[in-house]
């Protein structure tokens, strides 16, 4: 199983980006304030939904298949405030669907283990990160669903990682395993904690009831993590962090593909600017970065990565790294990296950056041909986007994006840069979209609206005829 995720890991991964020398073209020529941003039809207009639930174009259906506070095989009940998602292929054609849950340890009536945490006799304390000294456990951690692709039925959904909080996004690994990431910074005694919080977890994929250990990947630091992606040429991890003043990271691991033996993080700044702030917020400095320039980076040693003191990101701002605003979604495609800011920009409506490695990225050579990192779109139309939160790659090479606000959509990014409405919140319209993927197939998006606690299976004529 291992195998065939990596290589499903790595075809998506080349096919995600093809084409986005167009994005390019577009980002160079999009005027940073009340500049008309083009649109296309996309997959066409979105029909109204009988069931007031999700309008999607013409020629797509979904299905909802989980529902929170619903019994899981377990015995256990679905967890509320479904988060980061993603996918991998089993090998007998089906797929594990592993979901992280952003929950902190006083919001039992989304707990699994029901309103009163009545059922948590049936997991033992050591299979907790932190038990809350037996009287407030922390209940945020992961669930994963078997979904059979051809008959769209779950034929397990289970409990996976719990002990940890706010389990907001992550990422998935070549090697075949989620890294689920704690957006918190939650001390020892909040909550009635036992330990602190903050950090990411790795959880394999099992095709039965199993709980991953609950393991903190400490020397990854301990920040308000978002989300991650993984070269799988180096086994570099890099990090986004939620926090309006924030530092993308990245982790060079001792032993690649063994994240939990330690190694080296790092914060990103900009050669020419230290400090650089790239969040052109109106308030800012004078100096606004634009979309399509590119800036040659380096990476500065981060020391004391537990932050005892929360200040991780101070300190490394202090050094000379760039801030970026709430960094969110983070995907690796075409050998590159993207990730969304959900507020920067001249009208704070979302950012999308591209950091393009080093062909020595992580070694003594680096600075012969240092990465480069550039400031891919700013849309400031919120009639088009805003609040770009979870993001992924569709195979045909669009960028397809979450909204975190009242009337959320699911965006679309063509290669030629081009934005399109793939779907609309319009039973729920208070709650955000979350979780985008794609099935390894390519054949079903995976999505989450997080307030109702429900979860998407959407089908349809995918990369067909997208404009």
């Amino acid at each position: 199983m291992k195998n065939a995720s990596r290589r499903e890991f790595i075809r998506l991964s080349a096919l995600a980006s093809l084409g986005f020398s167009g994005l390019f073209q577009f980002a160079c020529n999009m005027a940073p304030k009340g500049a008309k941003v083009p649109m296309t039809k996309g997959f066409g207009p979105l029909i109204p939904d009988p069931q007031k639930i999700l309008d999607l174009p013409s020629g797509f259906s979904y299905k909802i298949i989980s529902r929170k506070r619903q019994p899981m095989a377990d015995g256990l009940l679905t967890p509320g405030a479904a988060d980061g998602m993603t996918t991998f292929a089993l090998p007998d054609g089906k797929v594990a669907l592993v979901r992280n849950h952003e929950l902190n340890p006083n919001q039992t009536h989304e707990s699994p283990f029901g309103e009163n945490n009545e059922k948590l006799a049936t997991i033992s304390r050591e299979q907790f990160y932190d038990y809350g000294n037996g009287e407030m456990p922390a209940i945020g951690g992961t669930t994963t669903l078997i979904y059979d692709e051809e008959t769209q039925i779950v034929e397990a959904e289970f409990l996976s990682l719990i002990g940890t909080i706010r389990n907001c996004a992550g990422g998935p690994t070549p090697w075949g395993s989620w890294i689920t990431c704690e957006e918190t910074e939650s001390m020892t005694g909040e909550f009635r904690n036992e330990l602190n919080h903050g950090y990411n977890f790795e959880v394999p994929v099992t095709t039965a009831p199993s709980l991953a250990a609950p393991v903190p990947l400490r020397a990854m630091g301990r920040f308000s993590h978002e989300a991650i992606c993984v070269d799988h040429r180096s086994g570099i991890v890099y990090q986004t962090e939620d926090q309006g003043d924030s530092l993308i990271y990245r982790f060079i691991p001792h032993v690649p593909g063994k994240l939990a033996e330690g190694g080296r993080l790092q914060a990103l700044a900009v050669r020419q600017h230290p400090g650089l702030d790239t969040r052109n917020w109106p308030e800012g400095p004078d100096f606004k970065i634009k979309p399509g320039e590119w800036f040659e980076t380096e990476w500065l040693d981060m020391e004391d990565v537990d932050s005892p003191e929360n200040d991780l990101r101070y300190r490394g701002h202090e050094q000379g790294a760039a801030l970026f605003a709430r960094g969110e979604g983070m995907w690796f495609g075409n050998d590159e990296v993207y990730f969304a800011c959900t507020n920067g920009g001249d009208q704070k409506q979302g950012q999308i950056f591209r950091y393009i490695p080093s062909p020595y990225e992580g070694t003594e050579r680096e600075k012969e041909a240092p990465g480069k990192v550039q400031l891919f779109v700013e849309p400031n139309n919120s009639d088009i986007c805003s609040a770009c939160d979870n993001i992924t790659m569709a195979p045909w090479g669009d960028i397809i994006m979450c909204e975190d606000k009242k009337d959320p959509r699911i965006i679309g990014l063509t290669q030629k840069g081009e934005f399109y409405h793939l779907g609309a919140n319009i039973g729920h319209r208070e709650s955000e979209f979350t979780g985008v993927c794609f099935s390894p197939s390519g054949k079903t998006l995976f999505i989450n609206m997080q307030g109702p606690g429900l979860t998407f299976a959407i089908t349809g004529p995918w990369g067909e005829n997208v404009a």
